[in-house]
């Protein structure tokens, strides 16, 4: 034993010796490692390769709580792009076979679906595609290596294999392109021992039966979407709006087009537990975040498709009387900050008041105009003094319910050599018990004031977070409840905890974990990049990962020097009803341009394909979202119907090269298709007028 521990100390000390060697004398061992071998990370590696560079790419993939795992690839090969889409052609498939008897198919016997073929059949192309990956890298000499990747200095990557033997190597620059893995909601008892995520659900031997979709973002739809398409029972469990991020309209049309199919939502929910029966099936206990009443269903699975993470507690109890609120169009307010909400900044602290005429009390008739046109005023509890902020104005007449904002978080930044604090939009919290729950939906309360500092609209600002209790002195007549702060994700972590950054200096993006990259991927250490899915800001779409893989290769060969160009890339949600978009959503550019600075030509439509199968076309819908003045450039394009992302992709080139309405009139569309209906849209919605399209 003693023989064996000098050997392993003189192996460490020749390595250690070997790297400090190559560090000094500037000659290392490759031109260039790649720490992640998804699409991202492969791209990068084989473009360097071509170009002369000596090239190593480490890809090594941790086992799933239930134990799945794939080969090289990533995410988008083995649990992402790939298998969805064909499981999403599976169910279209099924909808298909119906529709045919109208066409004069004749078809013999129920229609059923076996999971277990559909699997094998799926499972293998994949492999097959972790094994074409595999040739593709020996062919351009890249070297690989099935090693757990991290980094000990700007130059030197440590590997580790599963038995834990470490390899070193030395490059000139390194690259991190180790993408996300999702992750499981932490506070809900029984969720990871019982529950599943996407990683796991295309790997599976035997159907998933009766789930429940915890979630409502795109790979929760996703999922869902197919689960439903091929037979089975499928519920989405929603806490506050659908497709976060995307246009919500679209959105919406998604989702009443699956409801209308056959999925089942349970909306403005979340789950509380997760328990075994003795018969083996899933009992999901749940809270209505509207009236506080549990329930409980039972299922065969629980995917998880979001999760909600604790930031910190900013308070020890808080004052709550009604956690909801009724907007002037009698529907449930679902958030208390839309994504495009914005409070005004006086500065340095920022937060927002709500009240109704039904919900005052003394306390609150001191912070609250009954007109609504002064601000509110709360107090801010901070080292032991009261400070008075001036908020968010409203007018009571439109509201019905107390809805309060216990607490923000808010970000600092310089404005015109001054600072300013700016509450991060996406970060709202609200409490009940113990259960603190993330805003998100539509908003539905007047338009409030906007402060003429220009940051109001920043939302994605610099600097650090911090957060902060605010009450009504002496409370409203209220509950006691304890205050946790609580964000939503779409579900995925980065994966960056392994990597050693913290020790190098390397930034990193405190709330989403993810690596602080500039225009051309570097991060704050030299020789050190990243890109994809792991760099802060940057879309979660292979594509782009794969393009700036690419680029950033031939930078650093000294073959180019373009830049990745993030803006009006198109992107698909294959849902049962496609949605493909490109650009900005409607509430985006309203927030950029002003609801008068904008124009929204849409139409709903019928493909021709649905009339002789007599299926109802209520969802399929498209809107082309322009500058109102001038040329009318396109700012987004949005589109709902069958093969959306076919549809999107030729027009994404339109929008890099600058298209405007009228280039789109001037274009001849290709008859009979869904595609040319964008080409003659010409009722806006501020007309009023019947968006329907009749005739040709």
């Amino acid at each position: 034993m003693a023989a064996l521990c000098r050997c392993r100390h003189r192996w460490k000390r020749n390595n250690c010796l070997h790297v400090l060697t190559r560090n000094l004398t500037g000659k290392y061992d490759y031109d260039l490692v790649v720490i992640g071998g998804g699409s991202g990370g492969l791209a990068c590696s084989k473009e360097a390769a071509q170009l002369g560079q000596k090239v190593a790419v480490l890809d090594y993939v941790e086992p799933t709580a239930k134990g799945t795992k794939w080969g090289l690839g990533g995410t988008c090969v083995n649990v992402g792009c790939i298998p969805k889409k064909l499981m999403h052609q599976a169910a279209l498939l099924g909808t298909a076979v119906k529709d045919a008897q109208k066409y004069g198919w004749q078809i013999s016997g129920p229609i059923c679906h076996d999971w277990a073929s559909m699997a094998d059949a799926v499972q293998n192309h994949v492999r097959s595609l972790n094994w074409g990956h595999r040739v593709q890298l020996q062919d351009k000499k890249v070297k690989y290596l099935n090693l757990r990747g991290s980094l000990l200095d700007e130059h030197t990557v440590r590997g580790l294999t599963k038995a834990g033997k470490e390899t070193l190597l030395t490059a000139k620059n390194i690259v991190i392109a180790t993408g996300g893995r999702p992750k499981y909601p932490t506070d809900i008892p029984g969720a990871m021992e019982h529950g599943m995520t996407s990683d796991d659900i295309f790997w599976m031997k035997s159907s998933p039966g009766k789930t429940l979709v915890v979630g409502a973002s795109y790979v929760a739809l996703e999922c869902a979407g197919f689960l439903t398409g091929i037979g089975l029972d499928a519920t989405v469990m929603v806490r506050s709006i659908a497709l976060r991020g995307f246009d919500q309209q679209m959105a919406g049309l998604v989702t009443d087009y699956m409801e209308a199919y056959g999925t089942k939502f349970v909306k403005e929910c979340v789950p509380k537990r997760v328990d075994k029966l003795f018969s083996g099936a899933l009992q999901v206990t749940w809270t209505d975040t509207l009236t506080g009443s549990e329930h409980k269903d039972t299922y065969d699975s629980v995917l998880w498709a979001v999760v909600r993470e604790k930031q910190g507690q900013a308070g020890s109890r808080a004052p709550v009387e009604l956690l909801k609120a009724r907007g002037d169009r009698g529907q449930y307010h679902r958030c208390l900050l839309h994504p495009s909400f914005r409070p005004c900044l006086p500065p340095p602290f920022p937060c927002s008041f709500l009240a109704s005429l039904g919900a005052r009390s003394r306390s609150l008739s001191d912070f609250v105009s009954e007109d609504g046109r002064s601000p509110g005023q709360v107090c801010q509890q901070k080292h032991g003094r009261k400070h008075n902020i001036s908020t968010l104005p409203v007018c009571m007449r439109t509201v019905d319910a107390l809805v309060f904002l216990l607490s923000a978080l808010y970000t600092s930044t310089w404005v015109a050599q001054s600072r300013v604090f700016i509450m991060l939009p996406s970060l709202v919290v609200w409490s009940y018990g113990d259960e603190g729950v993330g805003a998100g939906g539509e908003w539905s309360m007047p338009r409030h004031h906007r402060d003429s500092v220009s940051t109001a609209s920043v939302t994605r600002p610099p600097g650090s977070v911090r957060s902060h209790t605010f009450g009504c002195p002496g409370g409203p007549m209220g509950t006691d409840a304890q205050l946790l702060i609580t964000s939503c994700s779409a579900g995925r972590a980065p994966e960056t905890k392994a990597l050693g950054l913290d020790k190098l200096g390397v930034q990193l993006k405190k709330e989403s974990g993810k690596i602080i990259v500039g225009a051309d991927e570097s991060t704050s250490v030299p020789n050190i990049f990243a890109f994809g899915d792991i760099g802060e800001g940057r879309p979660e779409l292979t594509p782009t990962a794969v393009k700036a893989g690419k680029l950033l290769a031939r930078r650093l060969a000294g073959h180019g020097t373009e830049l990745m160009n993030y803006d009006n890339v198109a992107t698909t949600v294959f849902t049962p009803l496609e949605y493909g978009c490109v650009g900005l959503s409607e509430e985006e550019a309203e927030e950029r341009h002003g609801k008068d600075g904008i124009e929204v030509y849409h139409a709903f439509y019928k493909p021709l394909e649905f009339s002789v199968a007599e299926r109802d076309a209520s969802q399929c819908y498209l809107k082309v979202v322009c500058e109102r003045g001038g040329d009318q450039k396109i700012l987004g394009l949005h589109f709902t119907g069958p093969n959306a992302g076919e549809v999107t992709q030729g027009f994404a080139l339109g929008l890099q090269c600058g298209a405007t309405y009228s280039h789109l009139l001037q274009t001849v569309g290709i008859h009979p298709t869904c595609a040319e209906e964008l080409t003659k849209v010409n009722i806006t919605k501020r007309s009023g007028l019947d968006a329907m399209v009749s005739g040709c």
